[in-house]
């Protein structure tokens, strides 16, 4: 079973909840990257931008834009990195760190979903 988690950047993410990857595109703003709460960002399991930007966290869209992620994710070119992050949170736990408000209806709650699915 692995242990993925989801955590807002501004949120107090203690180190103890596994391995914290910033899985937006774009850097938070207010963030310094000298001390922002993550080990590391993985910019490009993201959403592409296109897809971003039509989504622009509009609730009414969820749906088709969990279904283009997922499409995107489907990609071949995005299998090592899934897989380099299902084995982080074998191994140590996972926290998908992202700086939107409602992290039910994000990008991070997809990626978590894909990567428990395999």
């Amino acid at each position: 079973m692995l242990n993925v988690s989801i955590a807002r950047v501004y949120d107090d993410i203690p180190g103890d909840r596994g391995h914290r990857v910033l899985v937006d595109r774009l850097w938070p703003r207010g963030v310094a990257k000298t001390s922002a709460p993550i080990d590391e960002w993985c910019k490009d399991i993201a959403p592409s931008p296109e897809l971003r930007k039509w989504y622009s966290h509009d609730s009414a869209k969820f749906a088709e834009f969990g279904n283009r992620y997922r499409a995107e994710l489907a990609q071949p070119s995005h299998a090592p990195e899934l897989e380099r992050l299902a084995n982080l949170a074998r191994s140590s736990g996972l926290v998908l760190v992202t700086a939107v408000r409602d992290v039910d209806e994000s990008s991070a709650a997809i990626l978590r979903a894909v990567l428990i699915d395999r």
